[in-house]
């Protein structure tokens, strides 16, 4: 008796120290929630101060409490409307006398993304207002930002880099032949090279010959956007021969940086909130080197966007096209499906803007999506596809039903191609002495077997479904563009295109960003006066607190921009790694059929990772057995 009282007594202490841990997490997320929430109202004159912290996305992922029981912590990012409209706004507000960009954990972004953001930048130059910009580090996509600036200032320890687009990837074709798995490949397209790392030691020349057009286009317009914004940049001094570059310097990579224009003082972040101080004033309350400033958040909790006129809906396609109900971040196909089709019934909306940002994903959830975009447009209502850095595969699926499609230069689009790949372990487990038999009634019974072996029939099958897929897709295409399957598939062949050969091969109807999207919804509409609500977006309190509650973490997670060439090269490989081992897990996990850019991943910027990556659990496993 004496032992179970004992054993109570501990329960109840248990008890009461998990109601207390609650309670105290509660008031203290209370007390975040009240102090930490931007608030209308408390813009202050002097600087409007924009620390970039993560890449610049589409369309910023929600962060789901229940993650932080399983050890993770929320990824930084900062979504490029809200940064756009902000400075924007600066350009004409009287409080605001200049713009600071903090790029210290910038983490990238698509080339259209910084496009978007310089020419914002553009106009609060052209309203006589300073823009300045820091960086430890400036790499291509900071360096093209910085171009925009009036003063671009770089730290005495740092430097900047041009690499310009492409580099390496990775084949698997002789590893999966070393552990005996056999990669069954399923597909239509000659330049569909999303299984060429599964069955290749290296790049076919159609992929290599694909790429190469994007690649120029894109460094093209990478370069003129940066020499028309800052013309003394020597750009062909910086990329050409960066040896002879640096050592004109010493090998100071920050004197490098201002000898050929890429930025124009050097100095430490006490030096520059100095400078900016004496732009707008300084903040009494700080530091010597504290300005006066609102930060982001702030300043756009206090400068709403307008409701005036008629709403123009504008749904985002983001991320990796997905079954389900995932995102945002992620383009959970049953969920925007469902958001747009709400937004249809409502009655609320005069036209829809699809903004896509995707690699593509899922056939299924990419024609979910496609089907609901359709039945909007059913209803008389004028559909505008407005698309980002990438809307290639699936991203173009999904664009189909469009009245116009708007694409920028920098666009990579195409990719219309299917696929499907899976793996098979006879020979593995026949290896290892594991044996398969069976009976069997029909060609496909058991089939498709991954442990005994894909029969003929099996195998058939699954391809004649791949080439109706593709028949289906470019089908969809033809109709949509006006033209014959046949005129679609020489264009087609899973070949990726920048925006502006897009626009040449009738893929695209005009060059334009999003504010021409909607512009043109508006005006087919007939709407003169408009508003843009962007659906599915919504803000998150809850997940926004506890965001916060792990910000130290985070931002450990994240981790600066690094600080150096040495540093930025050991990022880039461990982010080409993991980007890797996550697409062989995800076309080896049994996806099913795919309309996806396997290739696209190289042409965005994106911030790298600093996670060790993990093989599929079958693969390591083997992987063990063959060491």
């Amino acid at each position: 008796m004496t032992f179970a009282r004992s054993v109570w007594k501990i329960l109840v202490a248990i008890k009461d120290g998990l109601v207390l841990l609650l309670l105290l997490l509660f008031f203290g997320a209370l007390y975040v929630l009240l102090t930490l929430r931007p608030a209308p109202g408390l813009v202050h004159p002097g600087a409007l101060y924009i620390a970039l912290e993560g890449p610049v996305v589409e369309e910023r992922a929600r962060f789901r409490p229940a993650r932080l029981l399983a050890g993770e912590t929320p990824e930084k990012s900062v979504q490029e409307r809200d940064l756009v409209r902000a400075v924007e706004a600066a350009a004409s507000d009287d409080r605001i006398k200049a713009v600071v960009l903090d790029l210290e954990e910038f983490g990238g972004g698509s080339q259209v993304a910084m496009s978007r953001i310089g020419a914002a930048m553009d106009k609060v130059r052209a309203a006589k207002k300073p823009v300045l910009v820091r960086a430890g580090l400036y790499t291509d996509d900071a360096v093209q930002l910085a171009a925009h600036a009036s003063e671009a200032w770089v730290d005495p320890l740092g430097g900047a880099l041009v690499a310009g687009p492409g580099g390496t990837n990775l084949y698997f074709k002789a590893l999966l032949d070393r552990l005996k798995v056999k990669a069954h490949v399923f597909k239509v397209g000659t330049y569909k090279s999303a299984v060429e790392p599964f069955t290749r030691e290296n790049a076919s020349p159609e992929a290599k010959e694909a790429l190469g057009a994007v690649y120029a286009a894109l460094w093209e317009t990478w370069q003129a956007d940066v020499k028309k914004a800052r013309p003394k940049a020597d750009i062909a001094l910086v990329t050409t021969d960066p040896v002879r570059w640096l050592s004109a310097s010493g090998g100071d990579a920050a004197k490098a940086a201002l000898a050929a224009g890429l930025v124009d003082r050097i100095g430490d972040k006490v030096a520059f909130g100095k400078r900016v101080a004496e732009i707008v004033g300084k903040d009494p309350a700080g530091d010597d080197a504290a300005f006066k400033a609102t930060a982001l958040g702030t300043y756009l909790a206090d400068r709403k966007p307008s409701t005036e006129g008629k709403a123009i809906a504008v749904v985002t396609v983001a991320g990796n096209i997905v079954d389900g109900e995932a995102g945002p971040g992620t383009a959970g196909g049953d969920r925007i499906a469902a958001i747009i089709d709400k937004a249809a019934a409502s009655g609320d909306y005069a036209a829809l803007v699809l903004r896509v940002d995707s690699p593509g994903g899922s056939v299924t959830a990419a024609e979910r999506i496609r089907a609901a975009v359709a039945r909007m447009k059913a209803k008389k209502l004028p559909v505008a596809v407005s698309m980002a850095g990438l809307a290639a595969s699936g991203g173009y699926w999904v664009s189909t039903p469009a009245d116009r499609i708007f694409a920028e230069p920098a666009t990579i689009t195409g990719s219309i191609g299917i696929f499907a790949i899976i793996p098979s372990f006879e020979e593995a487990l026949g290896r290892i002495g594991v044996g398969t038999d069976g009976v069997r009634t029909t060609p496909l019974s058991g089939q498709p077997d991954v442990f005994g072996g894909f029969s003929p029939t099996a195998e058939a099958v699954i391809q004649q479904q791949i080439e109706s897929g593709y028949g289906r897709f470019i089908g969809l295409v033809a109709e949509a563009r006006h033209k014959t399957p046949a005129e679609i598939d020489k264009i087609a062949q899973g070949r990726v295109w920048d925006g502006g050969t897009a626009r040449q091969l009738g893929l695209v109807d005009e060059l334009g960003g999003v504010d021409e999207a909607l512009a043109w919804a508006a005006k087919a509409a007939g709407a003169p006066s408009w508003h843009a609500v962007y659906l599915g977006s919504e803000p998150d309190p809850v997940g926004a607190l506890f965001a916060q509650l792990a910000d130290s973490e985070a931002s450990a997670a994240n981790g600066a921009a690094p600080p150096d060439f040495a540093a930025l090269a050991a990022r880039r490989q461990g982010a080409l790694a993991g980007q890797l081992a996550a697409d062989l897990g995800r076309l080896m996990g049994g996806a099913g059929a795919q309309v996806y850019c396997l290739e696209c991943a190289g042409l965005t910027s994106a911030a790298p990772s600093t996670a060790t990556p993990a093989l599929p659990g079958w693969l390591a496993l083997l992987a063990r057995l063959a060491g």
